[in-house]
């Protein structure tokens, strides 16, 4: 990035500029303002039109460094100075009928682009307008064919991308001096060419893995534990950072004296040991708190000094929040419910950043000394509070906020070092978040159970809420944790009919309905059936059995469960068999004292006899299974 500390202007210079370069000489192009910085109240200019490499606007403060600009030099020759105006256009107007699009939009449509730049080129084609129809389907065919590293085709999404990106190409070259001639997709649309319009695109599972749950509990145990020692650890860091050194001695002499202060300070191993120790604890406070809140990785970068705050309702049960800004679309400021245990961690990265934020504020100070007009202060300004912080290794000392890749990074190291065959990243954790609240809802237990379980309520959480703090939900997250719960239930019906034998009622009833074809042939298949009933039924366990109850009072979810072997809201299956395996044992067993009465002795009897019923309707034989 170049720029001159001279170059300054205003923010009428900038809205008051055309949003075409068509009609404009080419001088007086290369002089328009592409991106202006605020400095310290003065608008300093970053880009111009005339520069190789733009740097681009509003992307968050996690984004890696080739995600801010657009460089030109990428493109062929022959179509940069089009790609310029059209860039321009786009950064200035959007398309039509659409908002003027952020950085990461932007950067996204350059990169979509490109193929397609490259495919003309390599055919030749000096101008767009030379661009025939055929050129266009044969694109479209050979994008259909190409082949990732893996073997994989393309995906849906990724040709819908692409396309996309030619007809947005076709669409802005028209503000331009070289348009192409025709659209590409005439009578149609890239949802359409790969299928992914609502008449016919299937249901489309998440993109994002869904963690298993063994991984998820040893990252999350691994990594509270890192956290309710990090306190000692962070004095540690603390006290050795007064470590006395002469004046400008070299690095060596510090890092020994640092060694032998922990060393007496009861740390016995490296100091290199202790610096990688540092780094987990961060990455455990990430994930602690990308656990619980359900936060995608750049509000948690966006999480700032002060951003924990409390409330408490009528029943005095208090509530603890955690309030960052949202890059997506019209989101803003945004609080997400966080228990204890992130409690816990959020404020210890409030101590953990504290170093590298003091690190901010010298590069701010030493930049204002050299050039106060530098863009780069006002840069390191958006990181100055943030909390999830490192050095970046392309910059030497600068301090920023970590990258999506660097978290993907991190959070592999910390897998391995817990010694899991799995590769987590940062999406994957809201995903698992929004899994376990609508496994809560379902009925589940599960680790947290209560902040889950809190999540899972009325949505609007008014009994939390106050005037400063309400109105600032991740609604998103509920749209995701619905799309979980309907799965659950999808999963749960599947397995019904998949399953040889039921017991309950209900389980009984279905068994019955599914052996009479002509109730099967209602629906154009099996996963047709699944879904309408599933949608169509409530659903929720209770741990010893599906209850389809639409509501939640029956005695035999709480007090007398064995109510469930013959209730009319009751499904059973294999899955249920251990614990009624385990609970015949446990009655044959009480049967056989001699001190329990003649109500207890009929007691016993009724539930060995519901739980001898529920294990032969699932085709075992309760004495054979007994140990």
């Amino acid at each position: 990035m170049s720029y001159d500390s001279e170059a300054t202007c205003s923010l009428a210079d900038i809205e008051l500029q055309p949003e075409s370069t068509r009609e404009l000489p080419e001088s007086e192009r290369a002089a328009l303002i592409v991106k202006a910085i605020q400095v310290d109240g003065n608008w300093v200019i970053q880009s111009r039109y005339g520069d190789d490499c733009w740097q681009l606007d509003g992307l968050p403060n996690n984004a890696p460094e080739y995600r801010r600009q657009v460089n030109f030099l990428r493109v062929p020759a022959i179509y940069r100075a089009t790609m310029k105006a059209v860039m321009y256009r786009y950064l200035r107007r959007g398309q039509e009928g659409q908002p003027r699009p952020k950085g990461n939009t932007s950067s996204g449509f350059f990169s979509a682009a490109m193929p397609f730049l490259r495919y003309l080129s390599q055919l030749k084609i000096p101008t767009f307008r030379d661009v025939p129809y055929v050129v266009f389907a044969n694109y479209a065919a050979e994008c259909r064919e190409v082949r990732k590293k893996s073997g994989k085709r393309l995906s849906s999404f990724s040709l819908n991308s692409r396309f996309l990106a030619v007809q947005a190409l076709y669409e802005l070259s028209q503000y331009t001096h070289d348009p192409f001639p025709i659209h590409p997709w005439p009578g149609t649309s890239p949802k359409a060419m790969v299928k992914l319009t609502r008449a016919n695109m299937p249901q489309q599972p998440s993109k994002t893995p869904l963690m298993p749950d063994e991984v998820f509990c040893k990252l999350f145990e691994q990594a509270f534990k890192l956290v309710q020692g990090g306190e000692a650890l962070l004095n540690l860091r603390d006290a050795i950072a007064k470590t006395k050194t002469e004046q400008n001695c070299a690095s060596y002499i510090v890092s020994y004296a640092r060694k032998r202060h922990l060393a007496a300070l009861g740390w016995n191993d490296s100091l290199a040991a202790f610096n990688h120790a540092l780094i987990d604890l961060r990455t455990a406070c990430y994930i602690v708190l990308a656990s619980t809140s359900g936060c995608r990785n750049h509000e948690l970068g966006n999480v700032q000094e002060g951003s924990h705050h409390r409330t408490e309702d009528n029943e005095g049960t208090i509530f603890h929040w955690m309030r960052s800004k949202s890059e997506k679309i019209d989101s803003g400021i945004r609080d997400w419910m966080i228990p204890d245990a992130s409690v816990r961690a959020l404020h210890l990265m409030y101590s953990w950043a504290a170093p590298y934020q003091a690190m901010i504020a010298e590069e701010i100070a030493e930049r204002r000394e050299i050039n106060p007009r530098d863009p780069e202060i006002a840069q390191a300004q958006q990181h100055r509070h943030s909390l999830f912080l490192g050095v970046d290794a392309h910059k030497g000392k600068i301090v920023r906020t970590l990258s999506g890749t660097a978290w993907n990074r991190n959070l592999r190291i910390f897998a391995d070092n817990a010694g899991l065959n799995w590769s987590p990243n940062s999406h994957q954790f809201r995903r698992k978040f929004a899994n376990y609240v609508a496994h809560s809802r379902f009925g589940d237990l599960r680790y947290l159970r209560e902040h889950f379980a809190h999540w899972s309520m009325d949505m609007t959480l008014h009994y939390a809420m106050d005037d400063e703090w309400g109105g600032h939900l991740d609604l998103e997250l509920y749209d995701e944790i619905q799309a979980e719960y309907e799965n659950i239930k999808l999963d749960t019906v599947d397995g019904w009919f998949v399953n040889d034998s039921l017991s309950g009622r209900y389980g009984l009833s279905i068994k019955q309905w599914q052996r009479d074809s002509r109730n099967l042939a209602i629906f154009k298949d099996h996963k047709t059936m699944v879904a309408s009933i599933a949608q169509s039924t409530s659903i929720r366990s209770n741990g010893h059995a599906w209850c389809t109850a639409d509501n939640d009072g029956c005695v035999g979810n709480t007090i007398e469960r064995t109510r469930c072997s013959n209730c009319n809201h009751a499904v059973i299956s294999s899955s249920h068999l251990y614990i009624y395996r385990q609970q015949y044992n446990n009655l044959r067993d009480l049967h056989s004292l001699s001190d329990i009465g003649e109500a207890g002795q009929i007691r016993v009897l009724r539930d060995l006899e519901r739980c001898r019923d529920v294990i032969m309707q699932l085709g075992y034989n309760p004495e054979d299974d007994t140990e």
